[in-house]
């Protein structure tokens, strides 16, 4: 047996380009290149979705409902046919054994192809699902290979691959079949598994009985003796935890060593005087809860060490996190030190600048808005103030962490709503300064397994407590047909003197779209649905005075209904405020119904969250309202989110300065995550792993994983 390569060398072979591969022509590069693979470490990280277990073939009598059976039937008949209910078209072959008989349906299908592949007579092996509908067994599309005039002896002995043992089956696009993808892969794992070496310490893969990398992708595209976890709709047991938990280990351990690093960087060490804390604390019109208190004193004391903070602050909506990073703030300022607060969207932006602007006038301090529309001489302007440190806090897009924008001394970059953020922003934002503190604050709950990737090299701060004497709010969805019932229930609310919000997705109709738009729905609302009430209009495409305007007079009770777009997901804090109804319901993600949901509901009586589903409901659309009467519980949303849209949809955009998973799923990989993540820090802790050469190859590795987003003097 050769020896192993050294990880070099293994990096070497496994990125031999598909072309390299024998019987991998133009044709088929192309079709596995559209699949996004063109090395052969792609083909192997191209792991099966499912498996089809052909050690056993059955009698169509003994077929097991719910399960992948494979048996070999005779076609006794084949042809076109119509459903019984909504008479579409479809193609039925209907093939028998002897001990039954069993119904195969396409619905999607090119009948001559069909009608010449399966005539009456032909033999086939046939894989599929059995499904029942009351004593009638069905396959729907399922894989059949034709035996033609051979016994099935002979075609076993002929083509191995494919008979008599358990077979990978993979995710294709068009134009490849499973016959010759296994071949391919077969190829490939043979003849490049074996040069897969992972540089994680062997010690810690023997302590967890997890596999070498040779042997754990060689296991998990083609099985020989699977382990008793092995499981045909999932994967490959051990085999597959060992590629999980090489990809989490990575990842996990350069968050460890950012964040150890970071420990090990000077910072401010800023004084606590209160100068400007507890005037802010006399005014504010309520107390500050034991759990804003605690995080609170969390970000104090990080505050004043010798190195810079690297807090996340998780809070959900109406947790009273803006407070909290205000606080933090004036600790800095207190200290001649500037502030940034960056924010996602203009929106976002302009609402922080509206809330810390207010208080910090009131203290005699400066805050400004640097937003992306401002115009060229206005941009120079601001600029000039923030370098010259005649203004204390700035806030803005991402307009903040654009080259030219410098600060005099930044002692504080605040980071809101930081899962639409990439980690490389924070990278920006630090560079700004001398190693300012940096705290990241979200309103959307994340699940455990999501803030250990996004934000592994965070401490965490949670306020687990919204403020005392609130009532949870009632979430009810309306289809169009109940509409009347819905404004019904606003009226009742505004008779009592509370206040309306009703949220739109779009300002003006477009002329594709069937949205009601809040423009338009506006001059219904003042004609004919509330003609005695009065309604005001709140959009983003009103200037930010406007915007504070309109919601001064909201405020001050002047407008008793608003109609608004998702201008006011976040930020808006009006107690008299009881109902609030969101039309188009199913269009907006479950972390915005969430956000929006938490305008209301912030005084102590009954608030109401009324949620009109269109007619043309998605199912995952319906989904997404269910949940969201179920519960109020962030976190609970949050996990239902990230199960209905999946990791990469849940984060918005990829995350940018993240490696990416090829296998590993943060849904069902959790346990394995928590192990990875312990083992890494432990590793990072290791005042030995950035210098010994015991730890090169692994050092190599992390390195390669992350590339440039490191920045780790220390390393390699």
């Amino acid at each position: 047996m050769p020896p192993t390569p050294t990880y070099q060398r293994s990096r070497q072979l496994l990125a031999t380009p598909l072309t390299h591969i024998r019987g991998v022509g133009p044709r088929l590069l192309q079709i596995l290149e559209k699949a996004g693979l063109k090395t052969v470490e792609d083909a192997l990280y191209h792991l099966p979705h499912r498996y089809e277990d052909r050690r056993e073939m059955r009698r169509i009598a003994q077929l097991r409902d719910g399960r992948q059976e494979v048996f070999l039937g005779e076609v006794l008949a084949s042809g076109e046919t119509l459903t019984s209910r909504t008479r579409k078209r479809l193609y039925e072959v209907v093939v028998g054994d002897g001990s039954g008989q069993v119904s195969l349906k396409w619905f999607h299908y090119r009948k001559e192809w069909l009608k010449k592949r399966f005539p009456v007579g032909a033999r086939a092996v046939f894989t599929g699902e059995v499904k029942r509908f009351g004593v009638v067994r069905e396959i729907h599309h399922p894989d059949a290979e034709l035996l033609g005039d051979k016994t099935l002896e002979q075609v076993m002995a002929e083509d191995p691959l494919n008979f008599g043992r358990i077979l990978p089956v993979y995710h294709l696009t068009e134009g490849l079949s499973q016959k010759v993808a296994r071949k391919i892969f077969k190829q490939i794992v043979d003849e490049y598994a074996p040069s897969a070496v992972s540089p994680i310490p062997a010690d810690l893969l023997r302590r967890h009985q997890l596999p070498p990398l040779a042997e754990a992708l060689r296991d998990c595209h083609w099985p020989e003796n699977p382990s008793p976890d092995f499981d045909l709709d999932g994967g490959a047991g051990r085999s597959r935890s060992a590629l999980v938990f090489d990809e989490f280990f990575f990842l996990e351990l350069g968050l460890a060593l950012k964040r150890r690093g970071v420990i090990l960087e000077p910072g401010i060490a800023f004084a606590v005087t209160h100068k400007f804390t507890r005037p802010l604390a006399q005014m504010l019109p309520y107390r500050l809860t034991d759990a804003q208190r605690r995080v609170l004193g969390e970000i104090k004391a990080d505050m004043m060490a010798p190195h810079p903070m690297n807090r996340l602050v998780q809070g959900d909506v109406g947790s009273g996190k803006t407070i909290v990073a205000l606080m933090a703030a004036l600790i800095a300022i207190e200290n001649q030190a500037q502030v940034a607060v960056v924010a996602p969207t203009e929106i976002l932006a302009e609402q922080h600048f509206l809330q810390f602007h207010n208080w910090l006038e009131k203290l005699g301090l400066r805050a400004l808005l640097l937003s992306g529309s401002l115009g060229a001489r206005e941009k120079a302007e601001a600029h000039a103030r923030i370098r010259a440190g005649e203004v204390d806090l700035v806030v803005g897009t991402h307009a903040v962490l654009q080259e030219g924008v410098e600060f005099k001394r930044l002692g504080l970059g605040i980071i809101d709503e930081q899962h639409r953020f990439g980690v490389l922003q924070r990278g920006m934002l630090r560079h700004k300064g001398e190693n300012p503190d940096i705290l990241v604050m979200t309103a959307t709950p994340i699940p455990r397994t999501l803030s250990l990737t996004l934000y592994g090299d965070l401490a965490l701060s949670v306020i687990d407590e919204l403020p005392p004497g609130r009532t949870p709010i009632q979430t009810r969805v309306f289809p169009e047909s109940r509409r009347d019932e819905a404004y019904r229930l606003i009226r009742k609310e505004l008779e009592q003197g509370r206040q309306a919000y009703l949220v739109y997705p779009l300002v003006d109709e477009s002329e594709k779209s069937d949205l009601l738009a809040a423009t338009s729905a506006l001059e219904d609302l003042r004609g004919r649905i509330f003609p005695q009430y009065r309604i005001g209009l709140l959009h983003g495409r009103l200037k930010p005075q406007e915007k504070e305007a309109v919601m001064r007079a909201f405020k001050h009770r002047e407008i008793d209904l608003l109609v608004a777009t998702t201008v006011i997901e976040v930020g808006i804090d009006i107690p008299n405020a009881s109902v609030m109804m969101v039309e188009h319901a199913e269009r907006f993600g479950l972390a915005q119904l969430h956000q929006l949901r938490g305008r209301v509901g912030r005084g102590a009586q009954q608030s109401f969250c009324l949620l009109m589903q269109s007619q043309r409901c998605s199912e995952d659309g319906r989904r997404r309202l269910e949940v969201m009467a179920q519960t109020n519980d962030g976190f609970r949303i949050a996990e239902a989110d990230l199960e209905i849209r999946g990791p990469g949809e849940f984060l918005g955009t990829r995350q940018a300065g993240l490696p990416d998973f090829r296998v590993a799923n943060l849904l069902r990989d959790g346990r394995i995550l928590e192990l990875a993540r312990t083992e890494a820090f432990r590793l990072a802790e290791d005042p030995a792993f950035l210098s010994d050469p015991h730890y090169a190859e692994t050092r190599q590795a992390l390195l390669d994983r992350w590339g440039s987003r490191l920045e780790l003097a220390g390393i390699g």
